[in-house]
């Protein structure tokens, strides 16, 4: 029993010392049925990968090959061993494969934060651009308020977010990207809904429609400032709930809330949009993507550098 746990063991052992070469070798022979053949195709000496072969078959403890004058014939264990070293070498040249194409950044996984719709606009475009460009690397969309999105990218749960307005942090990368309008939704049925235009002075007597603190990103910060410089921060209604009830809650006529060009295709029915002007003219706000510029991630890199060569911006970088 012992005699046999340690020859056992000897042959375990002694699978760790066969090479790359030799399955390649063997394998490559078989094929060809001709050591010579196959010799000539790796531009070796026929010695050499006879050597080869007959040092694998020692450590394997068994002859994989027949010979004779006419070639080569793999015995039955042979016939078995190089079926599965075929397939090894397959799975190892795949691994390999796939392993340089993630460092390229060919192929790999991107997590995106995003906080609002992809039905229409800009960021449609920019992802849908993006996929058909590089086809082998999978988005996974996350979505959730800017707030709760930079979150996500400081515990590193999303490589990277675009959202509305800029960030504070000067650990972040940062991109300027594009610009969107900024919209008044109203019931159709409301009196103001007859405008091409919104002022902050048409508001006065409105009911605004918000979302909680947590719900509220970079475009309610800015109405809110703007709704108390206006001194009609007292209107504001706020709501525990998604942006889509409270465009829900215009349709039924409670009050007027705002959105953005991107969001214009989701706002239900009932609802008409119209553009909001201040003393300046239309008001916009512009769209940025975030990063954590150790994020080593490759898929990111290649994203950033589509972004890069469709809005070249010189706030690229760390701020």
């Amino acid at each position: 029993m012992d005699a046999q746990l340690s020859a056992n063991s000897d042959r375990r052992f002694s699978g760790h010392a066969i090479e790359l070469k030799h399955l390649r070798s063997a394998v490559l022979a078989h094929s060809c049925g001709s050591f010579r053949k196959a010799a000539r195709l790796l531009s070796i000496r026929h010695s050499a990968l006879s050597r080869s072969v007959a040092q694998l078959e020692h450590l394997v403890g068994t002859a994989l090959f027949e010979r004779s004058s006419a070639g080569i014939q793999p015995t039955f264990a042979g016939h078995i061993f190089l079926n599965r070293a075929n397939v090894i070498l397959d799975q190892i040249d795949a691994l390999l494969e796939s392993t340089a194409d993630i460092a390229r950044g060919e192929s790999g996984r991107l997590s995106v934060g995003l906080c609002t719709s992809v039905a229409t606009g800009t960021l449609r475009d920019l992802l849908a651009d993006f996929g058909r460009r590089c086809t082998r690397i999978e988005m996974a969309a996350i979505e959730r308020s800017p707030p709760a999105l930079h979150r996500f990218l400081q515990s590193t749960a999303a490589d990277i977010i675009i959202v509305p307005g800029g960030s504070r942090s000067i650990a972040l990368g940062a991109l300027a990207l594009w610009h969107e309008r900024i919209f008044v939704l109203l019931s159709a049925a409301h009196p103001l809904a007859a405008r091409e235009t919104i002022r902050w002075t048409d508001l006065h007597d409105q009911t605004i429609l918000l979302g909680t603190s947590d719900q509220a990103g970079s475009l309610e910060e800015m109405i809110e400032s703007e709704l108390l410089m206006h001194g009609i921060a007292q209107n504001v209604q706020r709501h525990d709930v998604s942006r889509h009830l409270v465009y829900g809650f215009t349709s039924m006529g409670l009050g007027v809330s705002f959105t953005l060009d991107s969001d214009t295709g989701v706002v239900g029915n009932n609802v008409v949009c119209r553009e909001l002007h201040d003393d300046r003219g239309q008001m916009d706000v512009c769209f940025y993507a975030h990063w954590l510029p150790n994020n080593e991630n490759p898929a990111l890199h290649r994203f950033l550098t589509f972004l890069t060569e469709r809005y070249p911006s010189p706030t690229v970088g760390e701020r």
